[in-house]
């Protein structure tokens, strides 16, 4: 039986590793389920944006679902992303998910084709909450990967009108705003789960927007280090919270990373461009050059330049040497010596 969806605390968004043709590697995916759930998460997240869900296909997404419930148990929640831009795939999506032991499902807003949040709300959001009764929806609204937005007063609109079934939503917007909007016309009934790693502790400090935890990108390199932050600010100890989040302020950062690179035209220019690379490339390369899974992306994703790879290659650096305790278990699970793979240009390949 699934464990009940608790919106609090860390859910790492997790990977998806592959082979290196491009399949599906279960066995590093259990590991990395485990992994997290050793060092203290609340639940994980399969086949959101940070599993690269656009680019698995169904049947795909269910063995992720399966086995991270399996490996899950009771131990830990597992919220599984099942949102579409086809209202009737995300209630494909969000049944097989209640099959097969997840304890909620992770609605994104429709991407592409940009309904608006009335659309959002009665044609995608309502459909899906009538279709499939008996799990927890999630509504996560990232406008920068969507190119729309379901508004506060439609989130409030579905949140009213049933706490239980809508209890909470992921707030990728960037907008405080925006977020004391949402807790403003939900009340204090509705959890704000943060999106974005480096928003969490302002998030949560802001009394006009409370957020219980965060849905985290970076809970794959150092789970134990944000379940402590979002404990500790939980706790009301702010100082200490603080304290957690500069010193792994390097990772928050580079969520995506931008770097200066030459292209070399056919007529023989060359000229200076700024690439910008987005999640889950740097995740996976950081996870990659420190042993936990293989650094595949399902194309059109692809390697990074060599600037991009030393930005994510520096940001581990800085971290090891002034706060090696959150990646010390690293070590630890996966049997590897992080200072020996930092120091090998050999683990840290570049296109």
């Amino acid at each position: 039986m699934a464990k009940p969806f608790e919106p609090r605390g860390v859910w790492p968004a997790l990977a998806t590793p592959f082979s290196g043709d491009g399949r599906l590697d279960l066995d590093a995916y259990a590991r990395l389920v485990r992994f997290t759930i050793d060092e203290g998460v609340t639940g994980i997240v399969p086949c959101g944006t940070t599993g690269e869900s656009p680019t698995l296909s169904w049947e795909e997404h269910d063995a992720l679902v399966a086995k991270a419930s399996e490996v899950a148990g009771d131990a830990a929640g597992v919220l599984a992303g099942t949102g579409s831009n086809n209202t009737s795939e995300a209630i494909r999506g969000t049944e097989d998910a209640l099959r097969l032991g997840a304890s909620a499902a992770l609605v994104v807003d429709c991407y592409y084709n940009g309904p608006s949040s009335l659309e959002l709300r009665t044609e995608y959001y309502e459909r899906v909450l009538k279709a499939v009764p008996d799990i927890p929806l999630v509504p996560y609204v990232i406008p920068g990967r969507t190119g729309c937005a379901l508004s506060a007063e439609d989130l409030a609109m579905l949140h009213l009108g049933d706490p239980a079934r809508v209890p909470a939503v992921k707030q990728a917007t960037g907008d405080l705003d925006r977020m004391r909007t949402d807790r403003r016309l939900c009340g204090p009934g509705l959890a704000i789960m943060s999106g974005d790693d480096d928003l969490t502790l302002p998030m949560m400090n802001d009394p006009g927007i409370r957020a219980s935890g965060v849905i985290s990108v970076m809970g794959n390199l150092v789970p134990r280090a944000l379940s402590e932050l979002v404990a500790t600010r939980a706790a009301g100890d702010v100082g200490k919270a603080g304290e957690i989040a500069a010193q792994i302020s390097p990772l928050l950062k580079i969520v995506g990373v931008r770097a200066h690179t030459t292209r070399e035209l056919p007529d023989g220019r060359s000229l200076r461009v700024e690439d910008k690379f987005r999640n889950p490339v740097p995740l996976k390369t950081m996870m990659a050059g420190l042993g936990m899974i293989g650094s595949y992306c399902r194309r059109p994703l692809g390697p990074m330049t060599r600037p991009a790879v030393e930005v994510c290659r520096g940001a581990l650096r800085e971290v090891w040497e002034t706060a090696p305790r959150f990646l010390q278990p690293i070590e630890e699970h996966y049997d590897v010596s992080i200072e020996a793979r930092l120091a090998d240009d050999a683990f840290w390949p570049a296109r």
